[in-house]
């Protein structure tokens, strides 16, 4: 049974009371000093296999490894190159600076542990009966502590071994609570020799037999070809500096990724690298038994039962082997596999499933923790105002929040029902409605009014529908912003919608997921130095996003650009963006005047919604200015017959247009996807739905047989593969959540402003005429754009055929 260390000082009584406040099970309390022990002695390995400098090292933590050990000195010795000396190199406590020199022999107790290979533990090292029987020749030298007049009693001393090779011996002196070293100070010796055994192991000579360089943990870097030596000694030597980790440091300088990082890292500690992994689901049974500050403090946790083992997810294995505290959380589990990671990673994980570090429970904890006594549903403002304040719904409604970001929600719904009936709140994720939990009716009203007053909404109102924004900042650990809507709906009751602003930069031109065809053709029109262009789609399909992303393309120092966006979602250097405030009476239209008189050379107005906006929109453009906009339409031609509805000029208008981008957000098949290859009337079915729009053009109209060919072959050339095309169906992963599908892909259809359709929207022509008049121009459809991302593998035909009506 390992002797427990007794805790001294207030900061042991801190370490104390924590382990204490984990609640873990009594047979685990047990551990809890030894946890404290040995991540205080995995600080002081870390550091020291960190470090170019060994003697250095040892120098600055000897007083915390005294502590550690709780130890009144230490004295490190190191062999002599002839083998038959050890030689002291760090000495704490003593005032002189003469090295002691003592012979590999039973004649000294330094010299005895590197003689015998074997550790002393002595209860008091006068006691010359004791040491006899140990060896005969074994006497402790008094000559020091005559000299200094100190009084050496309890030793413990080992050698510091690698295989059969001996580097030297480490010497503790006194302990502090003046009894003989226990079991759990000797073990700490032993794996601080192993530890020092290993960093001699790792000095290799330098280039042409200069200075002696340690290995470090990430010179699989360096063998990788990703840096070189000096690179990562200025790197290692730079975090030293500046007080931050090396793997900080080497993702900053020299934008290293967490898997390079993870295939050194097991390299040197001879386990597999685990890379964080965004489909992991929480395991009650697993982590459900430990907290956040125990993970946290630890640095390891486990994730999931495995053909190896329970797998154990660490940043330092070797440290976590040796502190034996794994076996004791699960002692029921025989076998362990061991897996390095980053620490970029391993906080990732923790936040993923442990939830934000502001509080870690789970929302069914949270559920259970409020008052389950009814709170009054009617019309006491001040009562409800009370309720809404109460700690507990406060700290649901902000994990709801929390959740929701962390698992990549766009918007969260609330949805009351009247009576008894539980308030149901469900995530959109991906574009489909997924339950997230159900709360008691009791709370429907407090947790309304709650939201309302994070969002300054009137509470008393709940007859009429309400709009208003969060700044989450105020309430918790995430800096983003909500759109809220409130509608009451039948029952007394009220729903609650909340979009999350996707704020942050903006995405790259490149990124953004057109086709090279797309790509091309939308860089060449808004290349023009005037114009209107609009992007159109309905709520939440991107059209922001993309408007950025072309604005980002655009931006450069010698143009001015201002936009007007209700609210600004996305941020960029050299943009002059500014928030619509209809309360204040700040609107499109008034800020659109405003931008008229400030010298722009692109105007990006969020919305287009009535017919003031549109005609500025068209003037400006007419003058001398780009201008760009958003419309809620479906479909590019369809566009064009709305804006000649609100009553804009078709020759102004046609005369103004660039080009109209549609788009939508279709599910993209996860990386669990299958492929295959169809059979040839699949292929023909999938090409006579490809061809729908293309059949009306002139040319498909004189040679659909040739046509269709060409486009076959066509296909062939840019998707084909060892002369196949193939397609790809969903499979299902814990990734995906066995839905097969992960994340979304844009579908863009691009009808650029050519002469022939310029002229049909000076007729008024209809819809059908524009559509086939794009085609003929080069659009591809949302339909079309959509099977080509089929071919490239990116969805499947049932989700395109979902977002596309033809």
């Amino acid at each position: 049974m390992s002797v427990v260390i007794q805790p001294s000082g207030a900061e042991r009584s801190s370490e104390q009371a924590f382990f204490e406040s984990q609640k873990l099970p009594s047979k685990k309390r047990g551990m809890t000093f030894e946890a404290l022990f040995y991540r205080q002695l995995h600080q002081v390995t870390a550091r020291i296999h960190d470090t170019e400098q060994l003697e250095q090292i040892m120098l600055e933590t000897s007083q915390e490894i005294c502590k550690l050990l709780n130890a009144d000195r230490l004295t490190l010795y190191a062999v002599t190159e002839d083998q038959t000396a050890i030689i002291s190199k760090i000495k704490t406590g003593l005032n002189s600076s003469r090295d002691l020199k003592l012979p590999i022999s039973p004649q000294s107790l330094a010299g005895y542990a590197a003689f015998s290979r074997t550790a002393l533990n002595l209860p008091d090292v006068y006691d010359e009966d004791a040491l006899k029987r140990i060896h005969p020749s074994l006497t402790f030298l008094k000559e020091v502590d005559k000299r200094s007049g100190y009084r050496t009693k309890q030793m413990l001393v080992a050698p510091i071994m690698d295989g059969g090779t001996l580097h030297g011996v480490l010497q503790v002196i006194n302990n502090k609570s003046d009894e003989p070293f226990g079991e759990l100070e000797v073990d700490g010796v032993t794996e601080l020799c192993k530890t020092l055994a290993t960093a001699i192991r790792q000095r290799v000579k330098g280039p042409e037999g200069g200075i002696q360089r340690k290995t470090t943990k990430y010179d699989g870097l360096i063998s990788d070809g990703i840096l070189t030596e000096q690179e990562l000694a200025q790197c290692v030597q730079d975090a030293r500096n500046e007080g931050q980790s090396v793997e900080q440091r080497l993702m900053a300088d020299y934008s290293i990724k967490p898997a390079q990082l993870g295939s050194a890292l097991a390299k040197f500690f001879g386990v597999p690298y685990e890379p964080f992994n965004p489909g992991r689901i929480r395991s009650e049974m697993l982590q459900g038994a430990l907290k956040r500050e125990f993970i946290e403090e630890q640095e390891w946790m486990p994730l999931e039962e495995s053909p190896d083992g329970l797998v154990i997810m660490c940043v330092d294995p070797e440290a976590v082997k040796g502190s034996r505290v794994v076996p004791q959380v699960f002692p029921r589990v025989t076998k362990f596999a061991y897996r390095v990671t980053t620490l970029v990673e391993f906080r990732e994980t923790l936040a993923q499933l442990f939830g934000a570090a502001a509080d870690s429970s789970t929302i069914d904890q949270l559920l259970a923790d409020m008052d389950g006594g009814p709170i009054d549903d009617g019309n006491n403002d001040e009562s409800l105002e009370s309720a809404a304040a109460d700690n507990e719904l406060v700290k649901f409604v902000n994990k709801v929040i929390i959740d929701a970001y962390n698992q990549k929600v766009s918007d969260i719904h609330i949805e009351p029902m009247p009576g008894k009936f539980k308030t149901g709140i469900r995530f959109r994720i991906d574009g489909s409605l997924v339950p997230y939990v159900e709360v008691p009716a009791h709370f429907r009203q407090a947790m309304v009014t709650r939201l309302k007053i994070m969002c300054d909404l009137d509470i008393s109102e709940r007859r009429k529908p309400q709009d208003g924004k969060i700044k989450f900042k105020k309430y918790g650990p995430l800096d983003i912003e909500l759109r809220v809507a409130t509608i009451p709906s039948a029952g007394g009751v009220e729903d609650v919608v909340m979009r999350i602003l996707a704020a942050g930069e903006p995405i790259p031109l490149e990124k953004l997921g057109l086709t090279p065809h797309n790509k091309a053709r939308l860089e060449a029109t808004v290349s023009k130095p005037y114009g209107l262009f609009y992007v159109c789609g309905p709520t939440g399909s991107g059209k922001t996003t993309t408007l950025h992303s072309i604005l980002k393309f655009l931006n450069t120092p010698d143009t001015k650009i201002w936009t007007a966006e209700d609210p600004v979602e996305i941020t960029q250097k050299g943009l002059r963006q500014v928030q619509i405030n209809k309360k204040a009476g700040i609107d499109f239209a008034l800020v659109m005047r405003a931008f008229l008189r400030a010298d722009p050379d692109i105007i990006m107005v969020g919305e287009s919604r009535d017919k003031e906006t549109v005609s500025m929109g068209v003037e400006a453009s007419l003058t001398g200015h780009m201008v760009f906009s958003t419309l809620h339409t479906n479909s590019a031609p369809e566009s064009i017959t709305r804006l000649l509805d609100m009553g804009m000029d078709p020759f102004n208008f046609a005369d103004a247009l660039l080009g109209i981008l549609a788009q939508r957000l279709a599910k993209k098949l996860c990386d669990c996807k299958a492929a295959y290859v169809p059979d040839a009337e699949e292929m023909r079915l999938f090409a006579a739905e490809y061809a729908e729009e293309l059949r009306h053009t002139q040319s498909w109209k004189q040679d659909y047989a040739g046509e269709s060919k060409k486009m076959v072959d066509k296909w062939m050339q840019a998707y084909g593969d060892s002369g196949q095309l193939k397609l790809y169906k969903a499979v299902g992963c814990d990734k995906c959540n066995k839905t097969g599908y992960k994340g979304r892909i844009g579908l863009h259809e691009l009808m650029v402003a050519d002469d022939a359709v310029k002229k049909l929207i000076q007729e008024r022509s209809r819809v059908a005429e524009l559509f086939s008049a794009a085609v003929e121009g080069g659009m591809r459809t949302l339909k079309m754009d959509g099977m080509e991302k089929i071919m490239m593998g990116l969805t499947d035909l049932k989700m395109v055929r979902q977002v596309c009506i033809k």
